[in-house]
């Protein structure tokens, strides 16, 4: 049996599942840290990467916790169910595992393709890859790391199945003059909080309009309700 071997983890701001992008988003503003672990720590490893571009990361969905209704596996656990159900389907409409992007799947395995925005040079750390449109949670294990090859991994032509639907899918985000301001002499990364936002991080099926929903991001807690398509903030605070 193969081994997989962890070279390296995600950093960034998301600290819960809730408010992750459910893909990777090439206009993202939202960047990420690749570190890696001190046996893959070596320079010349990284060779040539800053001629690319775009890259492909396989990680792990590791704080996966498991769907109701799942399937025994050989070892007698319950791991993994043959249908889902994806969020921007409403929720309650099941799909099959391998047409989906899940996080509920045999192997807790996903695939990123993000934007290679420099490598950083890093007293502690070594070199490190700082990227963008990755859709991972902070300390997510990396297995490997692959350049993005247009002539190969680009089909302008392909089809979207049911993911056609909604990809334009977002929402409005309206803020208080005076709370934006506040916040921003303060440091807050809004640009970012304010993607997150309008991507709807909420189970497709929640729709109350006044039900008040928390987000953490980068050691900011934001406040919110959603109306029909817009987010509305109610306030935010820098957590330490």
């Amino acid at each position: 049996m193969m081994e997989l071997k962890v070279i390296a983890h995600a950093r960034n701001g998301f600290s819960q599942k809730f408010g992750i992008p459910r893909q990777s988003r090439e206009d993202s503003c939202i960047e990420t840290h690749i570190i890696f672990t001190p046996a893959y720590r070596v320079r010349e490893a990284l060779r040539g990467i800053e001629g690319y571009s775009h890259l492909w990361l396989l990680w792990e969905f590791h704080e996966v916790e498991g769907e109701k209704g799942k399937l025994k596996g050989e070892n007698g656990k319950v791991d993994w169910s043959p249908t889902v159900r994806p969020p921007r389907l409403g929720g309650n409409k099941r799909m099959g595992v391998f047409a989906t992007r899940s996080p509920f799947r045999p192997n807790p395995i996903g695939l990123t393709s993000v934007r290679l925005l420099r490598v950083e040079e890093s007293n502690d750390n070594g070199l490190v890859l700082v990227v963008s449109g990755a859709d991972l949670l902070d300390g997510t294990p990396i297995y490997d790391i692959k350049p993005y090859l247009t002539f190969s991994d680009s089909h302008p032509d392909a089809n979207n199945g049911f993911a056609e639907v909604t990809k334009d899918y977002h929402l409005e985000v309206k803020i208080a003059e005076e709370l934006l301001h506040d916040i921003s002499r303060k440091g807050c990364p809004w640009n970012a909080i304010k993607e997150i936002l309008s991507q709807d991080p909420r189970p497709a099926y929640q729709d109350d309009s006044k039900r008040v929903y928390h987000l953490d991001y980068a050691g900011w807690a934001v406040d919110f309700t959603v109306d029909s398509a817009t987010v509305c903030i109610k306030n935010v605070t820098l957590k330490w």
